[in-house]
């Protein structure tokens, strides 16, 4: 039987949260999740415009079900392009929660759940979206491998910043043929 050589370093991933920062204050986040291997699986783009498939419908389905199952989540700007989805997560102050809900306070609290994912938090909110994505087109089309481990996000911190990323969502699709996302721009 041969034997496998593991590397640590390169099985163990660094994680992009900023470290000691509570993902479940209130505040606004802006979030990226992206396919399995970027796979186009959502729709494509026609005339500038996002045409969902039956995975894309049920993507868009999800992310507007977030505040059903989170009643203190608000929905910002979203979309769902061919092999990722872009959006905004308010986290209003749902009593133990600090904060505006427009603006991520940038004071750091120490977490003693690091590595955890928090009830509430934004790891719960797309651990579930994601979830759910994955369950629902298993049952719907038999297919699995939805999507990328992990997620971006980026903290609102205010007005100005959300703008300009509720203009870079609502923008997305007439921009597809430069998006790094975009496979063909993959291979120049």
């Amino acid at each position: 039987m041969p034997t496998f050589k593991f590397d640590l370093q390169k099985l163990h991933r660094r994680s992009i949260r900023l470290k000691g920062y509570d993902y479940s204050q209130a505040g606004a986040y802006f979030v990226t999740l992206v396919t399995y291997q970027r796979d186009c699986l959502f729709g494509e783009i026609r005339d500038a415009k996002m045409a969902l498939n039956d995975f894309g419908k049920i993507a868009d389905e999800c992310w507007c079900a977030i505040p059903d199952h989170f009643p203190f989540v608000e929905l910002g700007a979203h979309v769902i392009m061919p092999n990722h989805v872009h959006g905004i997560i308010i986290i209003t102050d749902g009593g133990m929660r600090r904060g505006t809900p427009w603006r991520a306070p940038t004071e750091r609290t120490p977490t003693p759940h690091f590595g955890k994912t928090i009830p509430g938090s934004i790891a719960a909110i797309i651990g579930q979206y994601k979830s759910s994505v994955s369950r629902i087109i298993k049952q719907k089309h038999n297919a699995t491998g939805i999507w990328q481990r992990n997620y971006y996000e980026h903290i609102i911190r205010d007005e100005k910043d959300l703008q300009r990323i509720t203009d870079y969502i609502e923008t997305n699709p007439l921009r597809w043929n430069d998006d790094d996302e975009n496979p063909v721009n993959v291979l120049r």
